[in-house]
């Protein structure tokens, strides 16, 4: 039987051609490849020799700033963003990662901290020809932006950062998942059947979602792969509450929230707010939950294309 998500693939494929991205894949170490979705004009151009570093890469276009797309736990790159990719080309190089163990990323490295994922990305991106970019992280892929922002000053220009946290403490995983009924981080985002996807898309939505079941069932076989080395990923999250300092970021962080959210509520990312100091703000969307991104596309493009705005020389949308 054609599994319905696995059918769905050419079609976001034509979408992402449409929307001028196209799938290339970077080896980051003997053993490390990433794959990422990148502007189809900088796979157009002839190749020129990085002297720093002797790669082969071929550069963006100069004249459109680079923003980098990084996914959560529960999809890869195109899933995640595929109502913001075509909003956002007009004005930005737009660049879409899979982060390691989803999507066809692979390491055999055995490290799954996520300074690890945002080393892979930045030496895949610089090997891409990214010399500065802003990036917009959501959920984990948040996490990962924290670690670009805090590890490569010079390369992350800014963050936008939605339904996410600086790191994951014991006691934020703990206070998290008992507030939601679960009694582990893969439990949650690591379900194993229809009713514990369902269980996932309820504290992560704002409306109540329905699919059929079987529609349920193919998500679970195709984005659901990498098990172990997800569930690894999930236990390197977590750090000791007497281990994390907030870092000094030089950067501007815009915070994009779904009020409404389940996972990481409004009210912890205005105390992450309060932390990061004046170069942060937050926006909060209503009637949107953890999937923000997804449930109210519209109303969060608008306002991502003002925090973009605002961090590059370009005119802000008006509406």
């Amino acid at each position: 039987m054609v599994n319905l998500v696995a059918a769905q693939r050419p079609l976001i494929n034509g979408l992402m051609k449409m929307a001028g991205v196209k799938a290339h894949s970077v080896e980051i170490q003997p053993g490390t490849v990433m794959n990422f979705w990148v502007p189809t004009e900088t796979l157009n151009l002839k190749p020129k020799k990085l002297k720093a570093e002797g790669k082969t890469t071929k550069p963006p276009n100069p004249n459109k700033p680079a923003v980098i797309l990084i996914h959560g736990f529960a999809g890869e790159g195109v899933v995640t963003w595929q109502f913001q990719i075509g909003s956002l080309t007009k004005n930005y190089s737009v660049y879409v990662p899979d982060l390691l163990f989803f999507g066809g990323s692979i390491t055999d490295s055995p490290d799954r901290s996520p300074a690890f994922q945002a080393e892979c990305l930045v030496k895949g991106l610089r090997k891409l020809g990214v010399e500065t970019c802003t990036v917009v992280g959501f959920s984990y892929g948040g996490m990962v932006a924290f670690k670009m922002a805090e590890m490569y000053p010079e390369f992350v220009r800014g963050l936008v950062v939605s339904g996410s946290i600086l790191a994951m403490t014991d006691s934020i995983s703990e206070a998290t998942l008992s507030g939601l009924g679960f009694g582990s981080s893969s439990e949650l985002l690591l379900p194993t059947s229809v009713k514990g996807l369902k269980a996932l898309l309820s504290v992560a939505a704002y409306k109540k979602l329905w699919f059929p079941d079987r529609l349920h069932k193919d998500f679970l076989e195709v984005m659901f792969n990498n098990r172990k080395e997800r569930g690894e990923l999930l236990e390197g999250l977590i750090v000791s509450n007497k281990d994390p300092i907030v870092p000094n970021f030089p950067q501007k962080i815009h915070l994009l929230w779904g009020e409404n959210d389940q996972i990481f509520n409004a009210e912890l990312a205005q105390n992450m707010k309060e932390q990061l100091g004046e170069k942060a703000t937050y926006e909060g969307i209503k009637k949107a939950g953890h999937l923000v991104h997804l449930e109210r596309p519209c109303a969060y493009n608008r306002y991502l294309k003002r925090c973009l705005a605002s961090l590059h020389a370009i005119e802000a949308p008006k509406y």
